[in-house]
């Protein structure tokens, strides 16, 4: 009540004492010794402005994006704060942010209407690895800034996420979308071996990438970056392949697929090219440029595909461990860690690489 009665005659341009009776003010002489107890309570960084290209290192310059920039240097807090402020990356974090709370909120109506067990495994571990590259992904592009250390380190943690992404949607397409006749193929057996190596060696190549080869990047910097990805993903994707050019698409589950898979076609174009801001230079940096597309497509991608795996799931829940046998979810199981144990042990050695040649730099 004090303290109100105060602010609101400071307010009104009025001495807050001139209606006091003075007598009063001895029952608040306490105050001055409460105010020196109490904690006070930190001042919080600002969000600095956003800069020209120009004003940052040439580590954080990306080609035709000429502002919008967060400074490089400022605490750790400015970036976190920044997720409320339009930059270069607001969309690119905001996509996936949302994203990773539909999918939460997909998973939620999933467990509230069926009761989990064994074979629902591979189900929750794709759910996981979606949320994993999703929230990797959406720090990255809100904390990079920090620093040219925190810049690689949080990209390869991202590489970490795609790779365990990769690995999530095998075990789905394997224990959910593959027909008989697929998995008695001589691709069958081979399908989550294979992509287990290839999505560390996509984790692996991408950090070795990124280490490797500072602006302006050469070509074979995206081959590094795209190969071993695009071979995972035609390897993850035949089951559903098989079932696309098998099976008539009057299949709701079928549509989502080929959805899924359009998305992620479009996705990868605006990955590799740098449309539409190479032709508009300036003009789509804070809105509007290919990355940010890219995670657009990725989202969509992401969501479509979440939900045909659940409606291929709930079809052919009954059979799954008859099919596979328990022991191969709790396997398949085992692998997914076993995967994200060897990329997080890649990503943390390569950032040991980088601090070494930036302290050797300076």
């Amino acid at each position: 009540m004090v303290c109100g009665y105060i602010i609101t005659m400071l307010r009104a341009g009025r001495d807050p004492l001139s209606s006091v009776d003075v007598s009063s003010i001895k029952h608040l002489s306490f105050l001055p010794h409460l105010l020196r107890v109490l904690p006070s309570l930190p001042t919080l960084p600002r969000p600095q402005a956003t800069v020209l290209t120009s004003d940052v290192p040439a580590l954080f310059r990306e080609p035709y994006i000429l502002s919008g920039y967060r400074p490089a240097g400022q605490p750790w807090l400015c970036y976190v704060l920044s997720l409320f402020q339009w930059h270069n990356e607001s969309l690119n974090v905001w996509t996936h942010l949302l994203a990773a709370a539909a999918v939460l909120l997909r998973l939620g109506l999933f467990v509230s209407g069926t009761a989990p067990d064994i074979s629902s495994l591979p189900l929750y571990l794709h759910t996981l690895s979606a949320l994993t590259y999703l929230s990797f992904s959406a720090s990255a592009h809100l904390l990079q800034s920090r620093s040219e250390l925190a810049h690689y380190s949080l990209f390869f943690l991202d590489y970490v996420g795609v790779a365990l992404y990769q690995y999530g949607c095998a075990l789905a397409h394997y224990f959910y979308c593959a027909e008989e006749a697929w998995r008695r193929s001589s691709l069958g057996p081979l399908l989550l071996p294979l992509t287990f190596l290839l999505s560390w060696l996509s984790c692996t190549s991408c950090c070795f990438a990124k280490a490797r080869y500072r602006r302006p990047y050469p070509f074979r910097r995206k081959l590094f970056q795209m190969v071993p990805s695009c071979l995972a993903y035609v390897l993850v994707i035949s089951p559903v392949t098989h079932r696309l050019l098998t099976q008539p698409w009057n299949q709701p589950v079928l549509q989502l697929h080929a959805l899924h898979m359009a998305f992620l076609m479009q996705a990868a174009f605006f990955f590799s090219c740098p449309v539409p801001e190479r032709f508009f230079p300036g003009r789509c940096d804070i809105m509007g440029h290919a990355h940010q597309i890219f995670h657009v497509f990725m989202v969509l991608c992401t969501v479509c595909q979440m939900e045909a795996v659940c409606q291929d799931f709930m079809e052919r829940r009954s059979s799954m461990v008859d099919v596979h046998g328990e022991w191969s979810f709790w396997s398949a199981g085992g692998s997914f860690f076993v995967l994200a144990l060897c990329c997080a042990l890649t990503a943390a050695l390569m950032s040991k690489r980088v601090q070494r040649q930036l302290e050797k730099e300076e």
